[in-house]
C-alpha cells in the first residue's frame, strides 16, 4: 500500500509538471520509479539512461502506450509485491529453522499451513480452540508466529509464575493493551509511562477503600431491591439480559455519579453501548481501522466527553461531595499536586467500567445458572445460609453481613473457575526469562514476545484443579492452591483491584434473589460463547422464577423437604439429577 501510494503521488507529480500537448512515455514513468526509489549517483546516470531507454524501445510497436504504461505500474506494483512476500515467507521459514534459532532453549512452535500470516488466522479462529490443539503436542509452553511477532502461551501456574510477579518493566501490559486507547482516551491507562499509570492506579485503590464499598452497598441493595420489584410473583426472563441491566444501574449510581443516574442516564447508556461495539476482534490489531462500529465508537466518545465535562466542571466549581468514583478521580492528585483533566477523569471512569460491567453481568449470570441447574446438591448451601444469616440480622445486607456469606461467595468463585469472562490475560517480555514445566522441560522466554496465559484454559487442568469440569463450590473448603492456580482475578502484581467489588456486587444481587424466589432452568444450560471479546454464555439464558412464601416470622422458608432429600443423596451413583457440566469442544 506504500508503494502504490508513492508511486500514485509521484505520478500525479509528474502530470502537474508535464506540458499539456507532451506525450507521455514509458522512458519517463521508468526514468521516474528508478530515480524515486533509488536516484544514480551522478557517475552512474549514463547506465540508468542506457536502463530506460531498453525499456521505452521495447514498447514502441505498441498502439496505445498510456494503457502499456498503466500495464506496466500495475507490473511493476505487482512485482514489488510479490518480492516483498517472497522476503517475509523466507524470513519466516528461516525463523523457524535451528539455524535461525540458534538457542535449543526457545518454546516449541506450532506449526501452521499458511506462512506469515498462519498464526494470527488460527488466533482469530478461537484462542481456546489454538489452546486445545496445541496443548497435547506442545504441553504447557509454546509460541505461535503471528506475522513477524511471536505469541508464547504459558498454561498452568508453574510457567506463569513470572508472568505474574514480574515488575511493570520487565513484563508490560502498555504494548499489548494499546488498542484501548481510542476507547478510553489520552492520558489515562494505556497511554502513559509506567511510573503514570502507576500513580492512577492508586487513584483506582483509593476508590475502592473499605469505608467507600461500605457505602456502595446500600447503593447496590436499593438498586437491586427496586429491579426485583418489577418482577412480580413468577414468570420468566433471560437471566444474562436482566442481569446485565441491573449491573449497569448499579455502575452507575456507584461509578458515574448521582447525576448521570437520575437525569442523563439512558443517553449516557447508549453512548456506552456504541464505545461497547466499537471494540471488536480487529480492534486489536487495528484499533484505528476506518470500519462503522470504530467510527460510533469515537463520536460516542465525543458526546459523553461533553456530557461529563459538564458534569465534572459543576461539581468543581459547587465544591459538592458525592459517594461515588467520579468524586474519588475529580479529588485525586499526583505526587507533584497535578490533577486530571475532565476528560482524563472520564477515560478513568470509562477503564472502570469497561473492567467491570461485562465481567460482574456475566460472572452473576453463571453463578445463578449452575446453581440452578445443580440445584438439588448446590441451592440448598445458599438457601440454608441465607436462612442462618436472615435469623440473626434480619433482612439487613451491608458490607459486614455481605462477608459472613461463605456459601455464596464460594458458588461466585466456582462459577467464575468454570467461565471466566476474560479467557486470555497478555504481557510483553521487556527481559528474557526462563519457565520450568511440570515436566521438566526448561525454556527461555526471548525479549519482545507477547505472552499469554489463559484463566479458562488454566482452569481446566487436571494438574491444577481436581475434576475441573465438575461444579463444585465446596471445593474451595479443602482445595489448598499453590500461587497462580486460581487467576479468575488474575494473580501478584497486577490482581484485579476490584475484586471486593465484584464480589459484593454478586452477592448483593443473589442474597435479593435467593431470598425472594425459587427458580428452575428453562431448557439446556448454555455453552460459552467464545466468538466474543468478552466470553459469556449464548442466549438463551433462560430461567423460571416464583415467589417465596415468606409469611412465617418474616423469613424465607426453609429448603423444601424434597430439596432436603435429594441433597442427602449427593453421593449415590445412581442419582440421575445431578448436573455436571462437562468439557465441551472449543
Amino acid at each position: 500500500s506504500l508503494l502504490c501510494s508513492r508511486v500514485a503521488h509521484y505520478s500525479i507529480e509528474r502530470e502537474k509538471e508535464r506540458p499539456k500537448k507532451t506525450t507521455k512515455t514509458m522512458k519517463d514513468f521508468v526514468c521516474g520509479i528508478f530515480g524515486f526509489f533509488c536516484p544514480p549517483p551522478p557517475e552512474t546516470k549514463s547506465f540508468w539512461t542506457t536502463m530506460t531507454s531498453a525499456f521505452n524501445a521495447m514498447i514502441q510497436n505498441e498502439k496505445t502506450k498510456n494503457n502499456v504504461e498503466m500495464c506496466c505500474v500495475t507490473s511493476w506494483v505487482v512485482l514489488c509485491c510479490v518480492l516483498l512476500f517472497f522476503v517475509v515467507v523466507l524470513l519466516d521459514v528461516l525463523s523457524r529453522s535451528s539455524a535461525f534459532n540458534k538457542s535449543r532453549k526457545s518454546p516449541p512452535l506450532v506449526y501452521t499451513r499458511v506462512p506469515v500470516v498462519g498464526g494470527m488466522l488460527e488466533f482469530l479462529k478461537g484462542p481456546m480452540r489454538l489452546m486445545a490443539n496445541a496443548f497435547p503436542t506442545h504441553g504447557e509452553v509454546f509460541s505461535v508466529p503471528v506475522c513477524h511477532k511471536r505469541i508464547t502461551f504459558l498454561l498452568g501456574p508453574k510457567v506463569s509464575q513470572f508472568f505474574f510477579k514480574a515488575k511493570d518493566v520487565e513484563m508490560s501490559q502498555k504494548e499489548v493493551y494499546e488498542f484501548n486507547v481510542p476507547t478510553f482516551g489520552k492520558g489515562v491507562v494505556f497511554d502513559v509511562d509506567h511510573q503514570t499509570r502507576a500513580e492512577q492506579f492508586r487513584f483506582f485503590a483509593d476508590s475502592l477503600k473499605s469505608e467507600r464499598l461500605r457505602t456502595y452497598v446500600g447503593m447496590m441493595v436499593k438498586e437491586a431491591n427496586a429491579f426485583f420489584e418489577k418482577w412480580g410473583d413468577e414468570g420468566e426472563v433471560d437471566l444474562l439480559d436482566s442481569l446485565s441491566e441491573l449491573i449497569v444501574l448499579t455502575a452507575s449510581r456507584c461509578l458515574l455519579g448521582r447525576e448521570i443516574r437520575e437525569n442523563l442516564f439512558s443517553e449516557v447508556t447508549a453512548l456506552v453501548h456504541d464505545l461497547d461495539k466499537g471494540m471488536v476482534p480487529l480492534s486489536v490489531f487495528f484499533p484505528y481501522a476506518p470500519i462503522e462500529a470504530h467510527r460510533k465508537r469515537d463520536a460516542a466518545r465525543k458526546k459523553l466527553a461533553l456530557i461529563f465535562d459538564k458534569v465534572i466542571q459543576a461539581r468543581r466549581e459547587s465544591g459538592s461531595l458525592e459517594p461515588d468514583v467520579l468524586q474519588t478521580f475529580i479529588d485525586a492528585r499526583y505526587k507533584d499536586g497535578s490533577k486530571l483533566t475532565n476528560d482524563q477523569v472520564l477515560g478513568m471512569l470509562i477503564a472502570v467500567l469497561f473492567a467491570g460491567q461485562h465481567t460482574s453481568s456475566i460472572t452473576s449470570t453463571w453463578t445463578g445458572l449452575l446453581a440452578i441447574a445443580n440445584k438439588e446438591r448446590a441451592m440448598p448451601y445458599l438457601e440454608q445460609e441465607q436462612q442462618k444469616i436472615m435469623k440473626k440480622h434480619g433482612s439487613k445486607i451491608d458490607f459486614d453481613v455481605l462477608a459472613e456469606m461463605d456459601e455464596l461467595h464460594f458458588a461466585v468463585k466456582e462459577a467464575l473457575r468454570m467461565h471466566p469472562p476474560l479467557i486470555m490475560l497478555l504481557r510483553k517480555a521487556q527481559v528474557p526469562f526462563d519457565v520450568e514445566t511440570t515436566d521438566g522441560k526448561k525454556y527461555t522466554i526471548p525479549k519482545g514476545h507477547i505472552c499469554a496465559t489463559s484463566p479458562a484454559f488454566a482452569h481446566r487442568m487436571e494438574s491444577v484443579f481436581k475434576n475441573p469440569n465438575t461444579y463444585d463450590p465446596q471445593r474451595y473448603k479443602t482445595d489448598k492452591n499453590e500461587f497462580a492456580s486460581y487467576i479468575g482475578f488474575g494473580a501478584g502484581r497486577h490482581g484485579c483491584m476490584g475484586e471486593t467489588f465484584a464480589f459484593m456486587q454478586i452477592k448483593t444481587i443473589w442474597s435479593v434473589l435467593i431470598r425472594k424466589y425459587e427458580f428452575e432452568l428453562v431448557g439446556d444450560l448454555p455453552e460459552p460463547d467464545y466468538e466474543g471479546m468478552v466470553v459469556g454464555p449464548k442466549h438463551p439464558c433462560t430461567i423460571r422464577y416464583k415467589k417465596r412464601d415468606t409469611k412465617k416470622n418474616g423469613l424465607m422458608k426453609s429448603p423444601s423437604m424434597l430439596s432436603r432429600t435429594k441433597s442427602n443423596n449427593l453421593n449415590n451413583n445412581n442419582n440421575n439429577n445431578d448436573v455436571e457440566e462437562e468439557e465441551r469442544g472449543s
